[in-house]
């Protein structure tokens, strides 16, 4: 049976808050697979994210420390940062952890849920998804968890089964690049390709 929609009011009282993130990195992006990512009237269900550490982890931008790009990075948590990838892809990741030690999960996939159109296929990808929900630099740094902020996040579903897998396009990490940091709901169509296919945990 399929289940009915759920609205924006709905969604609202289903809210995360400044806890949910203030957790390790690799918590919370299994924790946002199949929450809604809302903004401009447009809702659309996490279905894959990817963890990414501080100065450590060899994949991440906080390797280079704090900087001008970085600094959403190093917290507060439940803020976004947003940067643009190969000069084309805006990518939305939410800041993790606490103040001053950098972590953040890239929202890679999500699945259509309100004023998108019913396609898979939608916000299959981390370009994608920010260009269906009209996401870009103008929303890095900003608060999540703020009554009046445009972008929000909430509770939607959970997912019967998490895979986990490497991340994308970051070979040049060294065993960083094999880490199983990319988190999917098994088998949804939203995931992107290649998909993960190691059951968690």
């Amino acid at each position: 049976m399929t289940r009915a929609p759920l609205s924006l009011a709905q969604l609202r009282a289903r809210r995360l808050s400044r806890r949910f993130f203030a957790r390790p990195v690799e918590a919370v992006a299994r924790g946002l697979l199949g929450c809604a990512l809302i903004h401009a009237g447009r809702a659309a269900m996490i279905v894959e994210a990817e963890a990414y550490g501080g100065p450590a982890d060899l994949a991440s931008h906080a390797r280079f420390g704090v900087t001008a790009r970085t600094a959403p990075m190093f917290g507060p948590p439940g803020h976004a940062y947003v940067y643009l990838c190969y000069g084309t892809h805006e990518m939305f990741n939410v800041v993790t952890g606490h103040a001053g030690q950098a972590s953040a999960v890239l929202v890679r996939a999500a699945a259509p849920l309100l004023g998108l159109p019913e396609d898979p296929a939608v916000a299959a990808g981390p370009g994608k998804l920010t260009r269906a929900l009209a996401l870009d630099r103008r929303h890095n740094a900003l608060d999540l968890l703020a009554d009046d902020s445009p972008v929000w996040l909430a509770r939607a579903r959970r997912p019967p089964k998490i895979v986990c897998g490497p991340r994308v396009g970051v070979d040049y990490a060294g065993a960083w690049a094999r880490a199983p940091l990319r988190f999917a709901w098994s088998a949804h169509p939203s995931v992107s390709r290649p998909a993960p296919r190691t059951p968690w945990p």
